[in-house]
């Protein structure tokens, strides 16, 4: 039986491409966790200890940690997503999905040339992409409880509420996260919205297009389509 872990990872790579890895064997314990986010420095001190991914090239290679804490694994357990999803399991397993999406992105941009930087442009284009990839899983599992229905409305504004509406970048007290979180969100708020429009195999086109794209050229696009829909 699949883990909950290679089925989301199975999804992206289907819809993006493979890894060539397992990246369930990149798992770390709390012990590691701690000792990968004292490196990270600083700014690392503010970022969720539920859920973390570390990167890292070295020696020619990508050097992938992803932690869950013990309590969001054993909340996903006792509310396992794939037999539905409410407010008691919601939350966790964004932070869940969001993790594999970072190490999974992180790796296809080291197999296209790019590895893991400081780069602010780095951080925010992991994070954008996590967020409308995470939204996607999520109206997966939901249109899959509602089938043969389609999605409601109300269904797809609880999913934005807890992706993008619950959230508040301006807690963080570092002026460059809260800066990469708010614009972030608010780009992701805004591309989902008119992925939300398109017919399926137009969507699927689409995200691929726009998974190639530097974080730069994500955002113009973003605000492109903003600029066409106020005309």
């Amino acid at each position: 039986m699949k883990t909950l872990f290679s089925e989301i990872q199975t999804l992206f790579e289907r819809t993006y491409a493979s890894v060539g890895v397992n990246l369930e064997e990149c798992l770390v314990d709390s012990r590691r966790s701690r000792q990968l986010a004292a490196l990270a420095g600083a700014q690392a001190i503010e970022l969720a200890e539920t859920a973390r991914t570390f990167l890292r090239a070295a020696d020619g290679q990508l050097r992938i940690g992803i932690y869950y804490s013990q309590w969001l694994i054993e909340q996903l357990e006792r509310h396992d997503p794939r037999a539905g999803l409410g407010d008691h399991n919601i939350r966790e397993l964004i932070a869940f999905v969001e993790e594999i999406d970072h190490a999974l992105h992180a790796a296809l941009q080291f197999h296209a040339g790019t590895p893991p930087t400081r780069d602010e442009a780095y951080a925010r284009n992991l994070e954008l992409q996590a967020s409308v990839d995470t939204y996607l899983v999520l109206t997966l599992f939901m249109a899959f409880f509602r089938q043969p229905k389609p999605l409601t409305k109300f269904d797809r504004r609880w999913l934005r509420f807890h992706l993008f509406e619950s959230r508040n970048p301006r807690a963080y007290l570092d002026a460059q996260l809260r800066g990469r979180y708010t614009e972030t969100t608010a780009l992701a708020k805004s591309y989902t919205k008119y992925l939300e429009s398109l017919a399926a195999s137009r969507r699927v086109e689409e995200i691929r297009l726009f998974h190639a794209l530097p974080y730069a050229g994500k955002r113009d696009r973003i605000l492109a389509l903003e600029d066409t829909k106020e005309t």
